[in-house]
C-alpha cells in the first residue's frame, strides 16, 4: 500500500501582502503535485488538515483546491482529508456524503459519539484502515463523548482513539492535524506556528501500536519520537524562517505486511518563487547580488552595516525587478550604539492572535513583557477565537471556559 502524504496546503495564503493565488505559486504547486501523482500512481493521498488558510476561503482558494481533488479523482486516487485548526469543518465536510462515493473522504467535525471516519482500502496483505480525525481541541471532543473530565488536548485525543472500533492486530493509519510531541520534546518551529509551542502539547505514546500517523500542523517536515509518526509539512515555505528547513515536497509511505515498518521517502517540489534571505553589508550586498544570476525569487534583504535609505531600496526593488524577482523585505540590523535593535519590516509579517495580543501588553505596560501565566492564558483565548465557528461555542461558554482556566491557574499556585 502506497500513499502520498500532505498536510498545510494553507490555499489562500498571503506573503507579505502578496497572494500566493495571484502570484501563481500555490496553482503552480497543485499542477507539479497532479503530475508527480500520475507518475506515481499512488494507492491513495492524504491531506492532514489546513487546506485553507482562513475558516473563510476566498472563491479562488476553493477552486484551486476543487482542481486538486478533481485531478486526483481523474487518476482514480482516492482522498483522505482532515480539517485543521484553520479550516472551517463546517465548510469542508458540506459534501462528504457525495464526494465520498467519488472516492473522496473528508472528516470536517466531530460526531456526536467521536466516532471519526475510517476508510479501509484492500492490497495484497488484507485491509488498512485509515483513521481521519480533524483537530480536535478539549471543547470538542468534551462535548462529542460527552465528558466534561476531559479538559487537555492529550486526554482528548487519547480518548478519541479509544473511543473508535480499531484492531491493532490490523493496519491503521490516522490522519491528524495536533501539536504532538516525544517525551515534551518539540520539535522545528517558524513561521505562522511560531505560537504553537507549549500549546495543545500530545505525547506521541497516544499513537502507539499504529501502523503511521500523518500529522499536520507544523511547517517543518520530521519525524517524532519514531519515524512513522510525522509531519510532512507545508508544501511551500510560508515564512522567511521556514528557508531552514529541508526541500519542501510531500511524504511517500509504503506499507508492507503487518508489523513491518513502513518505507517512507521524502520528496521534493520546486517552489515556483523561492524564498531566499541575502544579509551583510551594504556594498557587499550591492556586489553580490548584482553579481548573482538568480531569477524568479521572493527576497529579503538584512542590512547589517546601514540603515535602509530611499536610494537602497531603489536599487535592490529595481534589481530585482529586472530578474522577475520581488523584494518582500528590506530591513537593517545596523545600530550606530551598538545594542541588539531590529528595525521594522517594510512590510510586517501576519501575526497570531496571541503575538498581537503580547504586543498590545508590552506597550501599555511600559516594556514589561508577559509572564509565562499571561502567554498561557493569551494562547488559550487565541486557540478559543480561531476555533470559535467550528466549535459551535457561544461567547458565554467561551467566558466559562476562560474562567475555568484562570480558576485552574489560581489553584496550581
Amino acid at each position: 500500500m502506497r500513499f502520498l502524504h500532505l498536510a498545510d496546503l494553507h490555499l489562500g495564503k498571503s506573503l507579505h501582502g502578496i497572494s500566493l493565488l495571484e502570484s501563481g505559486d500555490q496553482a503552480d504547486w497543485v499542477r507539479r503535485f497532479l503530475e508527480l501523482s500520475g507518475e506515481l500512481r499512488p494507492d491513495a493521498v492524504l491531506i492532514a488538515g489546513d487546506v485553507y488558510d482562513r475558516s473563510a476561503p476566498s472563491g479562488d482558494a476553493v477552486e484551486l483546491l476543487s482542481e486538486l481533488i478533481t485531478g486526483l479523482a481523474e487518476q482514480g486516487i482516492p482522498v483522505l482529508l482532515t480539517a485543521g485548526n484553520h479550516d472551517s469543518g463546517q465548510r469542508l465536510g458540506f459534501l462528504k456524503g457525495p464526494l465520498g462515493k467519488q472516492g473522496v473522504h473528508i472528516a470536517g467535525t466531530l460526531p456526536k459519539g467521536g466516532k471519526i471516519p475510517c476508510v479501509t482500502l484492500e492490497d495484497a496483505w488484507g485491509p488498512v484502515h485509515f483513521w481521519l480525525m480533524p483537530y480536535v481541541f478539549p471543547a470538542l471532543a468534551a462535548q462529542a463523548l460527552e465528558d466534561e473530565s476531559i479538559r487537555d488536548y492529550d486526554t482528548a485525543v487519547r480518548r478519541l482513539l479509544q473511543a473508535q472500533d480499531m484492531d491493532l492486530s490490523e493496519r491503521n493509519v490516522l490522519i491528524a492535524h495536533q501539536n504532538v510531541t516525544a517525551n515534551g520534546q518539540e520539535g522545528m518551529r517558524g513561521g505562522s506556528e511560531t505560537m504553537v509551542g507549549g500549546l495543545g502539547e500530545v505525547d506521541v505514546s497516544a499513537f502507539d501500536g499504529l501502523s503511521y500517523v500523518a500529522l499536520g500542523h507544523i511547517h517543518a517536515a520530521y519525524p517524532v519520537g519514531r519515524e512513522s509518526v510525522r509531519y510532512a509539512g507545508s508544501p511551500l515555505c510560508y515564512h522567511f524562517n521556514e528557508i531552514k528547513q529541508p526541500a519542501k515536497g510531500p511524504v511517500l509511505v509504503e506499507l508492507g505486511a503487518p508489523g513491518e515498518e513502513p518505507r517512507i521517502s521524502r520528496l521534493s517540489i520546486p517552489a515556483l518563487h523561492p524564498l531566499r534571505e541575502a544579509r551583510g553589508g551594504w556594498e557587499e550586498l550591492r556586489e553580490t547580488e548584482t553579481a548573482r544570476q538568480s531569477r524568479g525569487e521572493f527576497l529579503r534583504i538584512v542590512l547589517t552595516d546601514s540603515r535602509v535609505t530611499p536610494e537602497i531600496g531603489d536599487f535592490f526593488r529595481e534589481l530585482a525587478r529586472a530578474r522577475d524577482s520581488r523584494v518582500l523585505e528590506l530591513v537593517s540590523e545596523y545600530n550606530p550604539f551598538g545594542a541588539e535593535s531590529s528595525s521594522a519590516p517594510e512590510t510586517g509579517r501576519e501575526q497570531s492572535v496571541e503575538e498581537l495580543f503580547a504586543q498590545f501588553y508590552t506597550e501599555r505596560c511600559g516594556g514589561e513583557e508577559p509572564t509565562g501565566e499571561d502567554l498561557a492564558l493569551l494562547r488559550f483565548a487565541g486557540e478559543r477565537l480561531r476555533h470559535r465557528e467550528s466549535s459551535g461555542m457561544s461567547e458565554q461558554q467561551d467566558i466559562a471556559a476562560l474562567l475555568d482556566f484562570l480558576t485552574e491557574q489560581e489553584a496550581e499556585r
